[in-house]
């Protein structure tokens, strides 16, 4: 069973000026397309053909780096894109709204510790709010692990993912990583994160 790369579900210039169109197009078209090549390449011939990309993705431990490395590109890539809208100022709502701010404070509280975790991670990696024993908690991996994985240090079910790779802001920000966690809060799909949120608890 090859994997495919699924269609954005939004243009690429949609989500301007906050992420420029080239990002998209190279983050999108090149960067994720090669996840995705590179994992059928790595799984060609092997027990992995058959497994689901959530089964490949949970077994990180035990499979080679390159099917680990290119799955988690290929999973992460996939939930972040659909994180993201051209629907500006959305904000949560309902009981995730709720849990957020019994958590954290306030959503503010919850951008300032997810920003923290992207512009701290050395080198490259994500940010993720993550549902941990029925509760919020902010997290971060490195390169292309993720926290489904069962050799992630913080262990639960994403919520929202951050990509902090150089690819996903290189081209507008430059080495100014701060400037885009702050930029891309306004792209930010809190609907779909909220139907993730009653979906895990």
């Amino acid at each position: 069973m090859a994997f495919t790369l699924p269609t954005l579900p939004y243009a690429h210039e949609a989500l301007e000026p906050h992420i420029d169109t080239a990002t998209m197009q190279i983050h999108h078209g090149k960067h994720h397309q090669a996840y995705v090549d590179n994992l059928n390449k790595a799984i060609a011939g092997t027990a992995h053909e058959k497994m689901s990309i959530e089964e490949l993705v949970a077994s990180a431990g035990t499979i080679s780096p390159a099917v680990r490395n290119n799955g988690g590109g290929h999973w992460n890539h996939t939930f972040f894109f659909e994180s993201l809208t051209p629907t500006t100022g959305g904000e949560p709502s309902g009981e995730l709204a709720s849990a957020i701010n019994e958590t954290f404070g306030s959503l503010d509280e919850l951008k300032e510790k997810m920003n923290t975790a992207g512009t701290t991670r050395f080198g490259s990696g994500w940010a993720w709010l993550i549902v941990k024993d029925g509760k919020l908690e902010v997290s971060s991996t490195p390169n292309q692990d993720n926290p489904l994985m069962d050799v992630a240090e913080t262990k639960g079910t994403p919520l929202l993912g951050i990509d902090v790779w150089e690819h996903a802001y290189y081209l507008k920000y430059q080495n100014k990583r701060p400037d885009y966690l702050k930029a891309i809060w306004n792209v930010v799909n809190w609907d779909k994160v909220g139907e993730r949120y009653n979906a895990a608890k």
